[in-house]
């Protein structure tokens, strides 16, 4: 069963029952047990078709379930006859049930799911445990979403600024459950690029890879967070780091900077270095320049004093941290390594072990108070 490719038809198949006037919680329902269906049926006897297959056997999941409702007879009538299928755009039905998912109205965390579903073909299930959260409570979720943005209809094109965050919230999941949502992530911005020519598109994607490109060396054996200054490079993916440079200038050449190209810019610069000590500090922190213009973000500027100790010293990333909000999660971890730094050991202890108190995960937090141990341990010394 080739489940990539059953997922690379999900979002085409749908967007054509939508367009045929099929109710889009309705359409996605009858997707999902085409979906099954080819699961039980392909491998003893693959399509010639297999998305002129799945929209069949959609279309008749569909009416089926028309027909076992009385309160829609009146509908059944208009759609007794299936319609000829047809030239249709995958690329056009593909690019709306993006913005669809992407819609306004709903939660990030609605839109992520119903993205994952409607678009990546995940199921329910998969989706669930991928958030680590019970399936009952993700088929609430999505059966919410559905009905929110069941009949919008788009008078205008959607906003590609929003499709984007969802994208990048759904990426930053990275790998939990049985679903690898960062290599989802780079699946659906790949498909995303095909179907729209935007600059901030291939940004993120770049975005994506670059940083996925450095996933191996994360880790230590024992699972505990290898820094971005100790990772073995070597470990590092150099086939995804050149591509990732290369959609990135790509998208550079345009002249349409945007948040996602100059986070990507950054990224391309870590991975430039040989070793991190020839990284090239004073070009990131002129990136991280363009990126607050282009932002405002408290973050943003958060990881901007961080870049300006490594290139002008510690004390001008303090002289920088002080124009930042000491409520941010990760702004004690930040103060505390500007700090050891600059020689003040005692105080960069107490801050690892707030910032481990702090931590919004157990490995970073086992990070932070091993380096607060470590601080300690050589003051006692």
């Amino acid at each position: 069963m080739n489940e990539s490719l059953l997922r690379g038809l999900t979002p085409s198949v749908l967007g054509i029952l939508v367009r045929r006037g099929v109710d889009f919680a309705a359409a996605e329902d009858a997707v999902q047990d085409a979906l099954v269906e080819a699961v039980r049926v392909w491998p003893a006897d693959p399509p010639r078709d297999p998305k002129g297959w799945l929209v069949t056997v959609a279309w008749r999941r569909f009416l089926d379930a028309t027909r076992a409702d009385a309160a829609r007879r009146r509908r059944e009538d208009a759609v007794d006859e299936e319609p000829a299928p047809g030239p249709v755009s995958a690329v056009e039905d593909t690019l709306w049930l993006y913005f669809l998912c992407a819609h306004p109205s709903l939660t990030p965390s609605s839109a992520v799911a119903l993205t994952l579903r409607a678009v990546g073909g995940l199921t329910t299930r998969q989706i669930a445990h991928a958030y680590l959260v019970p399936e009952a409570t993700m088929a609430q979720r999505i059966s919410r979403a559905k009905r929110t943005v069941s009949g919008v209809r788009f008078d205008q094109p959607g906003d590609v600024a929003t499709v984007l965050r969802v994208l990048y919230l759904v990426f930053n999941e990275g790998y939990s459950g049985d679903v690898d949502l960062a290599a989802e992530a780079i699946r659906l911005t790949r498909q995303l690029q095909a179907a729209i020519d935007h600059p901030e598109v291939a940004g993120l994607l770049a975005l994506m890879l670059l940083h996925h490109a450095r996933r191996a060396a994360r880790t230590a054996p024992d699972g505990s967070l290898v820094p971005l200054a100790e990772q073995d490079r070597s470990r590092w993916d150099t086939e995804s780091i050149a591509e990732g440079v290369t959609i990135l200038q790509g998208a550079l050449a345009r002249d349409r900077l945007g948040e996602f190209q100059a986070q990507a810019a950054i990224a391309a610069l870590h991975a430039d270095a040989p070793a991190a000590e020839e990284t090239d500090w004073v070009q990131i922190v002129e990136w991280y320049d363009e990126l607050a213009r282009l932002t405002d973000s408290p973050v943003v500027r958060l990881n901007r004093a961080v870049a300006v100790g490594e290139a002008d010293g510690a004390r001008a990333g303090l002289a920088a941290l002080a124009a930042v909000d000491e409520s941010l999660p990760r702004y004690a971890a930040v103060a505390a390594y500007l700090h050891e730094r600059d020689g003040n050991v005692a105080t960069a202890a107490l801050l690892y072990a707030e910032a481990a108190r702090k931590a919004p995960n157990l490995a970073e937090r086992d990070h932070l108070t091993r380096q607060a141990a470590r601080l300690n341990a050589s003051r006692s010394r």
